[in-house]
């Protein structure tokens, strides 16, 4: 018998627990508020959960400029590097060759030229005796003057021959990460090919959406951008969105789906082509919200407090989701500390204008 009465006293506080939560019950007893505000409208943005890709803007590769074999690679996948430097070295072995051809012209240039000077010289001498003519001394100077320009053309071909034994270099094209290396040392290559792929300019996110929210969104939106999930040592650790803009919205939907570049700062420590959550406005719907120091909540059930003719009233409500700060609209008819308070969305148990007591 005792545990049926305990039993009965518990269905009982049960159900006036209901009936309070059903029927506004006058508080004419509480506390003078400090405070009201009239519950208007606000316009909230609906968003939409997507998986945004690390992409950076430019992709470059760093190509051979001479034909030859790899002689050392300075970098591998995942390296940083800046513009000009050097991430591979190409020799060419008929390079050194050429070069010892092109010294020893230049060198047998050279002697013709002294020869042709002292020539030159002499008939000179003797022109001033008479004992040459002038057409001897004129054919001395033209030869001096064709084994100068000689020289000349052959000090230039050894000087392009030393340029391409400079471009035996790989230099990096931009500054950036390196996320290709298709060849290995040793390897022989011709110019132009590719030696290593270099990402750089800066990264963003691509996101992919339904093309029944391309008419939704708008550049220069912000976006909560999920933080990377798992660390480097795979362990996950707990999400902490952080704020991005979108950038640029593509004009061209591909299946059924329309692309989106979104803007945020401190993607450097994301792979390229990682993918993290980011969520997007897509579309806006009105709410009611109250500040949360307005709400109430005893044996699991949520109250605010109305002002009304006969006096405050608390109602039962249904709670939605949260909002950072109040909407401007509303901070009107609030204090300056309820304009940057933390608010709810009330999905049941009030209408707009109702007068809701701030405590």
């Amino acid at each position: 018998m005792l545990n049926v009465a305990r039993q009965s006293s518990a269905a009982a506080k049960a159900f006036a627990a209901i009936l309070l939560a059903l029927v506004a019950l006058p508080v004419g007893a509480s506390p003078a508020a400090s405070a009201e505000m009239t519950v208007t409208p606000r316009v909230v943005p609906e968003t939409k959960a997507v998986f945004g890709q690390v992409k950076s803007r430019d992709v470059v590769a760093a190509r051979a400029r001479i034909g030859g074999t790899i002689e050392k690679i300075s970098v591998d996948e995942g390296s940083e590097v800046e513009k000009g430097e050097m991430i591979a070295v190409i020799i060419d072995d008929k390079i050194p060759i050429q070069k010892r051809a092109a010294d020893a012209k230049i060198e047998v240039l050279r002697s013709q030229l002294a020869n042709a000077n002292t020539d030159l010289e002499r008939a000179q001498q003797l022109r001033t005796t008479g004992a040459v003519s002038q057409s001897r001394l004129d054919e001395a100077s033209t030869q001096v003057q064709v084994y100068t320009n000689q020289l000349a053309a052959a000090e230039a071909e050894r000087a392009v021959i030393e340029q391409n034994a400079r471009e035996g270099e790989v230099l990096a094209p931009a500054s950036g990460r390196v996320i290709d290396v298709p060849v290995t040392p040793g390897s022989v290559v011709m110019a132009g090919d590719q030696i290593a792929t270099v990402a750089g300019g800066g990264y963003f996110l691509r996101l992919s959406l339904p093309e029944r929210h391309a008419a939704e969104i708008v550049e220069g939106d912000m976006v909560k951008v999920g933080d990377r999930v798992l660390s480097a040592d795979g362990i996950a650790r707990e999400v902490e969105p952080r704020t991005g803009r979108l950038v640029k919205v593509y004009p061209e939907i591909e299946d059924g789906k329309v692309k989106a570049d979104v803007e945020v700062e401190g993607l450097g420590d994301y792979f390229v082509g990682e993918r993290t959550l980011v969520w997007i406005p897509v579309a806006t719907r009105e709410v009611l919200a109250v500040p949360r120091r307005a709400v109430t909540t005893r044996h699991g059930i949520d109250y605010v407090t109305l002002q009304t003719e006969e006096g405050p009233v608390e109602v039962a409500v249904v709670l939605g989701r949260s909002f950072a700060s109040q909407a401007k609209d509303e901070a009107a008819n609030t204090s300056a500390s309820d304009a940057n308070a933390e608010t709810v969305e009330i999905l049941s148990g009030l209408e707009a204008g109702d007068r809701v007591v701030l405590p």
